[in-house]
């Protein structure tokens, strides 16, 4: 069956195909057309408490008319942005779910024909939304997702790739007639003011709030009979709950006390080990008591007393220390410890053969990026004890933000620039501490980023209309808690944002207000970031750079044929070079500061040398200026070099070894090849 949304342009097949799944639809708008599958294993899974939603988003090679990309022309794994829209949509339709629901769910996304104009991430949610509300599971919400960029200070609804490309924001949100669940944001030029996003943020709350009500009228008269599930309250026991908080208050503060400074969990394990020896009650009652006394004891400690577990007040920071250079080999690094959170961010800056190549769905050819971030979470880092594998969707989650946050810092750079985030010790919002130790460390690379970047988690309790906003949230915090809102920034706004919720009614004027309390965070953490910038020393091997423009005419001669010229440049002075040839940037990084400006000096008087004003057979005196394997550089004017080819000293017995940098030797000019002067000795 054939339902047209003629407001939106959409278009959605229903009963049509896969419909042995619980829910499906065929979900068509212009050119673009997604499969969204919804599947339920009646056999609930009520091992721990979380609800087991897997979203799986996975783009087709054939949608736009190509084959698969490397050795294996198949489809393989999911690639980065598949895995991260599959994020995207699993964070937007978790609240949907009610408590208790521990069915394990699976949601499929296949892409099968593709728009260039049409957003496959805002596509791929809300095909998925409509499949799950159409389902037997019983979900009576539709979601939908905007996504919203700004051209010329003018707000735009779902831009264009092409529009897209030159916007100054990207802001995702997806939410259901009446909330916002999700939503991420990033600046691609300097940030953007906590006026201006939420203004944003209101135009898309609005817009969802119509077109999920279009999905409820239009789709209502089709949903499945519901399943009749029955959900794990998972009960109290008042009895043990009562005992246990006679007989373990102090015990148990005690233990969360600790935990407060740890996400690891081995205390409480073992208190609820010896509970259930001594007492012999059912473990699963302790743990649910155990878990209802230190959710009433957080919350009620923030919500009637204004303090938490570690003795903090709500908007209080824990203590932060930097270290930079810590480690001698690297280009550069930077140790950021936010009370027992932790990481170890190193900079690393390549060439143009280091930058990434990907490829996304819409476009035909690949494409290359300068700026990678990579996030690592060892077991070790929370006190666990299980092997590192391949990375996880929350590495490549984590990853992605604190990428996101910094990129608009760097703009102006144009080699390859990698950092690494190791987190080291966790305890809430390694992704923030990963953004500030990931910033300095650019510095400490010898970089020069347009501005420093802060990261800040900030969190929420609430119960009815009384609601609490907590700055710099720790782990037991961000579980007992009902938002998890991480904010980066420098000091004019805010360069990235994600925000997932676990309630449905978070109103834009608490949004406006954490907006503002992360700002105050921001400031004060940005504020130790400078004064740890102002003391970088760098290190012996962190690269020293110099850029200049030169004539686009010169560049095929400093390139020489087939790379000849560059080769020597580069062996003789021992740096790399970039040169970009729309422009005519020459970015020239090595070792030492000396032999950078050496090698500018060299390459601008080469393109302003006349080569034509010197002859074959010319004689000189010049000084030696390197020796390489294959000859030696004599300076025969200021800032003009010949080159004695070794082959021509073998040819005649002369050793290489007989000379030495510094030395006066008279020397004659042999040959002029493509502006390159051959000499031998006189």
């Amino acid at each position: 069956m054939e339902i047209e949304l003629i407001e939106s342009k959409e278009k959605f097949y229903i009963d049509e195909v896969a419909k042995q799944a619980n829910g499906s639809v065929l979900y068509k708008k212009g050119k673009a057309v997604l499969l969204a599958c919804v599947a339920l294993d009646k056999r609930a899974n009520i091992e721990g408490d979380f609800l087991p939603l897997t979203v799986q988003y996975l783009e087709k090679s054939y949608a736009n008319g190509k084959f698969p990309g490397g050795y294996v022309k198949r489809e393989g794994k999911p690639n980065e942005f598949e895995i991260l829209t599959s994020r995207l949509i699993d964070r937007s339709i978790r609240p949907l779910f009610p408590k208790g629901f521990y069915y394990p769910v699976q949601i499929t996304i296949f892409v099968l024909s593709v728009d260039r104009d049409l957003d496959l991430q805002v596509l791929a949610l809300n095909a998925a939304s409509a499949a799950l509300y159409i389902s037997d599971i019983p979900i009576d919400k539709a979601l939908y997702s905007v996504r919203i960029g700004r051209i010329d200070n003018e707000f735009i609804l779902n831009p264009t790739f092409d529009e897209m490309s030159k916007s100054s924001i990207d802001l995702y949100v997806s939410g259901d007639s009446e909330n916002i669940f999700m939503i991420e944001f990033k600046s691609a030029i300097d940030s953007l003011n906590e006026v201006d996003l939420l203004e944003a943020l209101k135009l898309a709350k609005n817009h969802i709030n119509i077109h999920s009500n279009l999905y409820i009228k239009y789709l209502k008269s089709h949903i499945k009979p519901h399943l009749i599930l029955e959900l794990n309250n998972n009960s109290l026991d008042l009895a043990i709950f009562d005992f246990i908080q006679q007989n373990y208050k102090d015990r148990l503060e005690s233990c969360l006390i600790e935990m407060s400074k740890s996400e690891n969990i081995d205390l409480i394990d073992a208190l609820v080990n010896e509970i259930v020896a001594k007492h012999n009650f059912d473990e699963i009652q302790v743990e649910i008591a155990i878990s209802k006394f230190k959710r009433n004891l957080i919350r009620n400690k923030i919500l009637n007393e204004d303090k938490r577990l570690d003795g903090r007040g709500l908007k209080d920071i824990r203590d932060i220390s930097i270290k930079t250079n810590i480690l001698p080999s690297t280009h550069g690094s930077t140790l950021f410890s936010r009370g027992e959170t932790q990481v170890l961010a190193v900079c690393t800056i390549g060439s143009d053969s280091d930058m990434q190549s990907y490829e996304m769905l819409n476009i035909k050819n690949p494409l290359k990026t300068n700026f990678l971030f990579h996030y690592n979470f060892p077991s070790f880092c929370t006190g666990e004890a299980y092997p590192i594998g391949s990375v996880t969707r929350r590495e490549l989650g984590h990853g992605n933000l604190a990428k996101r946050a910094l990129e608009s810092s760097i703009k102006n750079e144009s080699r390859a620039v990698r950092i690494v985030s190791e987190v080291l010790e966790s305890n809430g919002s390694s992704s923030m501490a990963s953004v500030c130790g990931g910033s300095l460390s650019m510095y400490s690379a010898g970089l020069q980023p347009l501005f420093l970047v802060a990261g800040i988690a900030m969190g929420l309790v609430k119960e009815n209309e009384k609601y609490k906003i907590l700055t710099d949230i720790m782990g037991i915090e961000d579980y007992d808690g009902d938002m998890d809102f991480k904010v980066a920034g420098n000091a004019n706004g805010i360069t990235a944002m994600q925000m997932d919720i676990k309630i449905s009614d978070i109103s834009i004027e608490i949004l406006k207000e954490a907006l503002y309390q992360a700002r105050e965070a921001r400031l004060q953490i940005l504020e130790k970031m400078r004064i740890a910038k102002e003391n970088i020393i760098l290190g012996e091997n962190t690269p020293r750079v110099e850029s200049f423009s030169i004539p686009l005419n010169k560049i095929p001669s400093i390139i020489g044929q087939g790379g000849k010229n560059i080769r020597n440049i580069i062996e003789r002075f021992e740096i790399s070079i970039d040169i970009n040839k729309e422009n005519g940037l020459v970015v020239v990084s090595g070792s030492t500061q000396e032999s950078v400006s050496n090698a500018k000096d060299y390459i601008l008087s080469c393109i302003n040398v006349d080569i034509a004003s010197f002859n074959v057979g010319e004689k000189f005196r010049g000084n030696i200026k390197r020796i390489a394997d294959f000859g030696i550089f004599v300076e025969i004017k200021s800032g003009v070099d010949g080159l004695i080819h070794n082959s021509r000293l073998l040819k005649n017995n002369i050793s290489i070894n007989d000379f030495k940098e510094g030395d006066e030797i008279g020397v004659e000019i042999v040959a002029i090849n493509n502006d390159k002067i051959e000499l031998f000795i006189s």
